[in-house]
C-alpha cells in the first residue's frame, strides 16, 4: 500500500545540480524518480540504485536520464516516461557510449543495454491520469522541453515530483502551471539568480547576428540538441538569414515533430526547419561556412560538428562564436569564456573570433520558482537540483516548511 508517510533518498542530484535520482518508499512500495549522471570528464554518476517497482523518468536530458540503461538492465525496472523522452533518451544513450569510447572513459552499461532499456519503457501522456499500485498517478508539463513530465502522486497525500521545470512560455514549449499538492519536490536549479527579460535577450542575439553578417562574418551558435537547438531555429525563422543546421539537434526535431502534441506549434517548428539548410557531409559543412549562421552541437563545445566549424573560423575576427546556455566548469565553452582558447582534442589554440553568450535557460528563475511553489500551497517543499538552495529555501520558508536533502541521506515527508 502507498503509506501516509514517505521515506526519501537522493541517489544523486540532492545537494547538487545533475545526476539525479530520488528514490521514494512508501509501505510496500518503492520508486525512483529518475536516474541521471553528469557528463563531465570524468562522468559522474548517481549512487548505486536497488530493485524497485517503478522508474519514473521526467525527461530525456542526460543528467536525468542517464543511467536509465543500467536500471533497466541490472533490475527489469519498467519505466513510465512520455513517448518524446523514451525516443530522444534512447538516441542519447547510445551517444553516450559513443562519447565514453572516444574520451575513454568506461561505460556505465553496453549497447545491448542501451538497446534493449527502450523495450522497458512504459509510455504516459500529459493528462491522462493511470492508477499504479494503489496510487493515482497524474502526469503534467513542466515545460523545459517537449516531453517533459511532473509527477503528481494521489494517494493519502498529494505529492508533486517536478523534475527540471519552467513555467515561462518559450517558443518551442508552454510553460509548466502549478498543481496543489501536500509535498512539493521541486528543482533548485535558479536559486538566488533570474533570468534577463527573454524579449530583450533574443534582440541581443538577433542584433549580433546582424552585425556579424554586415561585417562578412559567420555566427556560430553551438546549442543543445535536445530543446535548445529547435528553440534557436524558432528564433532565427523569418529573420532573412541563410542558416545551416547540423549535429544530433536534426534527428531530435524529427522525433519533436512525431509528437505535436508536446510542441507549442508544431507548424512554426516544420517551418522553421523547412527554411534551413541541413548538413550531410563534408561538402554541406565546408558551404556552411560561406553563409550566414551555422547551429550546431555540441552547446558546450565538448565534440561534435561545432570544433570542426571552430577550427576553421577560429583566426576570423570578423565571424562569432554566441553560446546559449550554461557552461560547466570544465568544458571547452567555459574555457572559452574565461581564457578565449578552445582544446581541439589535446591541442590548445587561442580564438580571434568575437565570443558571447546569451541565457535562453529553460529553467525557471528564482522568482518564478517561488511563485510556483506559493501557488501549489504545499505543507512542505524539499528542493533539488540545486547547488545553493538556500535563497530559494529562504521564500519559500514564508509559506511552507523547507527541506534541503543531502544525497544518501535518508528523511521522511
Amino acid at each position: 500500500m502507498f503509506d501516509e508517510k514517505s521515506k526519501i533518498r537522493f541517489l544523486g542530484g540532492g545537494d547538487e545540480v545533475g545526476r539525479l535520482g530520488m528514490l521514494m518508499e512508501s509501505g510496500d512500495v518503492k520508486f525512483l524518480f529518475d536516474y541521471g549522471m553528469l557528463p563531465e570528464k570524468p562522468p559522474k554518476y548517481p549512487l548505486e540504485a536497488p530493485p524497485v517497482d517503478l522508474t519514473f523518468l521526467t525527461h530525456a536530458h542526460i543528467d536525468h536520464s542517464g543511467m536509465i540503461p543500467w536500471i533497466a538492465a541490472h533490475h527489469g525496472t519498467q519505466v513510465m516516461a512520455t513517448r518524446p523522452t523514451m525516443e530522444v533518451s534512447s538516441l542519447l544513450h547510445q551517444d553516450t557510449l559513443k562519447i565514453a569510447d572516444i574520451e575513454g572513459y568506461p561505460a556505465p552499461y553496453t549497447k545491448t543495454d542501451a538497446k534493449s532499456a527502450y523495450h522497458n519503457f512504459d509510455e504516459v501522456r500529459h493528462k491522462v491520469p493511470r492508477d499504479i499500485a494503489t496510487v493515482e498517478m497524474r502526469f503534467h508539463s513542466a515545460g523545459h522541453i517537449p516531453g517533459a513530465t511532473m509527477f503528481e502522486m494521489r494517494g493519502g497525500r498529494r505529492m508533486l515530483f517536478t523534475g527540471d521545470l519552467d513555467t515561462r512560455n518559450a517558443r518551442l514549449v508552454w510553460g509548466a502551471h502549478p498543481v496543489k499538492c501536500d509535498v512539493l519536490f521541486m528543482e533548485a536549479t535558479y536559486s538566488g539568480r533570474d533570468h534577463p527579460e527573454r524579449g530583450e535577450e533574443e534582440k541581443r542575439f538577433i542584433d549580433t547576428i546582424d552585425d556579424t553578417v554586415s561585417r562578412g562574418g559567420v555566427a556560430v551558435v553551438p546549442a543543445f540538441a535536445v530543446g535548445r537547438s529547435q528553440e534557436v531555429l524558432l528564433m532565427l525563422k523569418d529573420r532573412g538569414y541563410n542558416v545551416w543546421f547540423d549535429g544530433m539537434g536534426k534527428a531530435i526535431s524529427q522525433i519533436f515533430l512525431q509528437n505535436p502534441e508536446y510542441l507549442r506549434s508544431s507548424k512554426d517548428l516544420e517551418r522553421a526547419l523547412r527554411d534551413v539548410k541541413e548538413v550531410h557531409s563534408g561538402h554541406g559543412r565546408k558551404l556552411a561556412l560561406k553563409d550566414d549562421v551555422i547551429v550546431t552541437t555540441s552547446g558546450m563545445l565538448d565534440g561534435g560538428p561545432v570544433l570542426w566549424y571552430l577550427e576553421h573560423l577560429r583566426d576570423d575576427p570578423k565571424s562569432s562564436i554566441l553560446t546559449t546556455g550554461y557552461q560547466v566548469s570544465g568544458t571547452n565553452g567555459a574555457r572559452l569564456r574565461d581564457t578565449g582558447t578552445i582544446d581541439f582534442y589535446g591541442d590548445i589554440k587561442k580564438v580571434e573570433c568575437q565570443v558571447d553568450s546569451f541565457d535562453f535557460s529553460a529553467h525557471a528563475g528564482h522568482k518564478d520558482l517561488v511563485s510556483f511553489a506559493k501557488e501549489c500551497a504545499p505543507e512542505k517543499v524539499v528542493l533539488m537540483h540545486g547547488d545553493k538552495p538556500t535563497a530559494l529555501a529562504s521564500d519559500i520558508s514564508d509559506f511552507a516548511e523547507v527541506i534541503m536533502p543531502k544525497n544518501g541521506e535518508e528523511f521522511i515527508v
